[in-house]
């Protein structure tokens, strides 16, 4: 049953230690960055300024391009803990742990009688370097993928016992997945359920008449869980936000999806870095031959067609909809982890000596990439803190790489350690050697204080160009900034002349020679803030 006890495994401990390796690294190098991280932390915040738990809101705004569920969490986390940075990292962090336990409960329930795929999953997982990037990032994904596995245990629970349990279990699921990233929640479950009659090769618990009314029933409760919020959100939010949670994340989003502003084959050439390093290694190649022949002779599995029922429908309508982005794939990544532990661990799949040749090479290309960037500077100023990329970290991954093809794995569960391990190392040595190095210029904490402190003494504040709300939670401000054009900036100022302005280096400077009162390197540019005087220094 769904209450398959779970024992954790070596692999498991090893998984969770490399986890905890990555969040803590992560917390260290780098801030909350611009413009999605920023974005996020400061819709929370202003929620929890405003007191107001049920409408979004962003510099003042509704809020309509997501639904709350993340955002609450991180309020939960502030009022137990009190509010910090760290902890709207902690929270897509942590749902990256329990989906490796939850992939590891889903393996157990669909090859009951190959416990060696479920131990070594959650490591397969976490070696994917789509995965161990995105496991410390602040996104929606990762919370995604958590209801998507709850959603698909209540499948494999209703398929393997009946009843209802499942389907409630589906259904609480498709309401909180709405309730974190809207009906794309759907795109990952239901084409799994729909395409029982494939999957499961025989019947059901019961006859597929009730299958698909329990699955009816599914989708009922997880809309009206989603109901019990957004009705209430949409008479609060007022028509034009209502029409936004209702129309403009559904029905709107579909039909232009199909507008293909990327092509459709954007994700296939990515794929190999991706999937890395379980893409090129050839023990997976040859296992995958292995079920190929056994399906051919007729041998149909019920849990590697759950898989394809999974992971294919999902890349498909992915590559379909024009807004692409690499993390979409995540919810569709346990169903490859799935495939590969299977595919290695459920027959005598054959090692060879040069199996770690090409995961080896992709680690000291990588390496040896990282040691000449910062030479490679010298004629290529941008960005400016490439030259500070320390080289050691990519000596580091280079002999990572060398280790992986002179040292061949004794059998394929130590090669799967050793593979998931450099993932881990690779991710690890990328945060200490690039990204701690990057973050100054992504950092937005130091003016978010500056422009908390021009609030408090009363300063007006105006932004020219879009503003993200990149400032809002960094900087702890309480008040929404006003957002200009740049060509109002001069009319503002005349009317406000005690006032500052917040612009950027690649989109406007005064036309004269004031100098700003403040300058930060923001992503490529400067940020500066002007004062009445700089701007307007030519006309007088």
């Amino acid at each position: 049953m769904l209450s398959t006890r779970l024992h954790p495994a070596p692999q498991t401990w090893l998984a969770a230690g490399s986890w905890l390796i990555l969040v803590l690294v992560a917390l260290y190098t780098r801030p909350l960055w611009p413009i999605d991280e920023t974005r996020y932390a400061a819709v929370a915040w202003e929620m929890w300024l405003r007191g107001d738990f049920l409408v979004p809101y962003l510099n003042g705004e509704p809020y309509s391009h997501k639904p709350p569920l993340m955002f609450w969490l991180f309020q939960a986390g502030w009022w137990a803990f009190g509010v910090s940075d760290g902890w709207p990292r902690l929270v897509p962090s942590l749902f990256a742990l329990a989906n490796l336990l939850l992939t590891a409960r889903l393996a157990r329930l669909l090859w009951p009688r190959h416990e060696t795929v479920a131990r070594h999953v959650p490591l397969i997982l976490l070696g994917c370097l789509l995965w161990t990037f995105f496991t410390t990032v602040t996104l929606f994904d990762m919370l995604l993928t958590c209801f998507t596995l709850l959603g698909l245990l209540g499948v494999v629970h209703a398929w393997r016992y009946g009843g209802k349990r499942g389907w409630l279990l589906l259904g609480a699921a498709i309401g909180l997945g709405m309730l974190t990233k809207g009906p794309v929640i759907l795109l990952h479950t239901l084409p799994v359920a729909l395409l029982a009659p494939w999957w499961t090769v025989d019947k059901p618990a019961r006859s597929w008449k009730s299958w698909y009314a329990g699955l009816l029933l599914a989708i009922l409760l997880g809309i009206g869980i989603t109901l019990a919020w957004a009705i209430p959100a949409a008479l609060a939010g007022g028509k034009a936000y209502g029409h936004a949670i209702f129309w403009g994340q559904t029905a709107n989003r579909l039909v232009e999806s199909f507008a293909h502003r990327r092509q459709w084959w954007w994700y296939m050439p990515l794929l190999p870095g991706l999937l890395f390093p379980w893409f090129v290694w050839p023990p997976l190649w040859r296992g995958l031959q292995r079920l190929w022949r056994e399906s051919r002779c007729g041998a149909a599995n019920p849990g590697v067609r759950f898989c394809l029922a999974w992971m294919a429908p999902a890349f498909i309508m992915l590559s379909a909809i024009s807004g692409k982005q690499v993390q979409y794939l995540l919810p569709a990544l346990p169903a490859f982890a799935l495939l590969v532990s299977y595919a290695v661990f459920s027959g005598a799949t054959e090692l060879r000596g040069k199996d770690g040749l090409l995961p080896g090479l992709g680690m000291l290309i990588t390496g040896l990439v990282l040691v000449g960037l910062p030479y490679l500077a010298a004629h290529y100023p941008e960005p400016e803190w490439a030259a500070q990329i320390a080289p050691l970290a990519g000596i580091i991954i280079a002999l990572a790489g060398i280790l992986l093809i002179l040292i061949p794995g004794k059998d394929a569960g130590r090669s799967t350690i050793m593979l998931s391990l450099a993932s881990t190392l690779l991710m690890v040595m990328l945060h200490w050697g690039v990204l701690r190095v990057a973050a100054p210029a992504y950092d937005v904490k130091a003016i978010g204080r500056y422009l908390h402190a021009l609030q408090s003494a009363g300063t007006p504040i105006v932004h020219a160009g879009k503003y993200f709300g990149q400032y809002q939670f960094l900087g702890r401000l309480e008040q929404p900034l006003q957002v200009i054009e740049h060509s109002g900036i001069e009319s503002w100022i005349k009317l406000h002349p005690q006032g500052k302005v917040i612009t950027y280096s690649d989109d406007w400077r005064p036309p004269g020679n004031g100098k700003p009162e403040y300058t930060q390197r923001y992503r490529g540019s400067t940020v500066t803030v002007w004062a009445y005087d700089a701007i307007l220094s030519d006309k007088e």
